[in-house]
């Protein structure tokens, strides 16, 4: 988003592409299938010299709580190698297809679907502390409609106290000059 990208901008850190406001309309999938697809494109070319990939979102926990998450989307972490878990397991498994070819096309989804939930999370995120300032600012705006009030009421009974006095003070001088 803007933040991040002007976070990056100050530090003089080259920004290879950036995707602004996606979030300020409501998130669709085509916008995640769209960044998805450019990742897995400069993540696969070596030529681009892209090591990892990581989604950097505010996750929603609840409107007064959000939480930055950093999330390493590629390379695929935390996964075994079928070789790998052929030896902890006994249990042989044939796959068809090969598991190149199934990781090949489970991978896109894989990716739209994490770039996906960030937006949304992002997007739940931005919702919740619009609502949260706009109810200190309604809180806000109701104390000072009260002191305001208050003050007025203050100044009115003050004038009307001053032209009460006036006219006794009126009432007592004519009382005065015919008796």
């Amino acid at each position: 988003g803007r933040r991040g990208r002007d976070f990056f901008r100050r530090r003089e850190i080259t920004i290879r592409d950036q995707y602004v406001n996606v979030t300020d309309k409501q998130v669709q999938f085509v916008d995640a299938q769209e960044i998805a697809r450019k990742l897995i494109q400069d993540f696969s070319d070596r030529e681009q010299g892209i090591d990892g990939v990581f989604l950097i979102y505010s996750e929603f926990k609840s409107a007064m709580q959000q939480r930055i998450v950093v999330d390493p989307l590629l390379p695929l972490s935390g996964f075994k190698s079928p070789d790998q878990a052929s030896r902890d397991v006994q249990i042989d498994y044939l796959y068809e297809p090969p598991p190149a070819e199934i990781l090949g096309s489970l991978l896109p989804h894989y990716v739209e679907t994490k770039i996906y939930r960030a937006l949304l999370e992002s997007s739940a995120s931005e919702h919740g502390a619009r609502m949260v300032a706009m109810d200190a600012a309604t809180n806000n705006a109701k104390e000072l409609i009260d002191t305001l009030t208050l003050k007025m009421n203050r100044v009115r009974q003050t004038s009307i106290t001053k032209e009460i006095i006036e006219i006794v003070s009126g009432a007592a001088a004519l009382t005065e000059i015919s008796g």
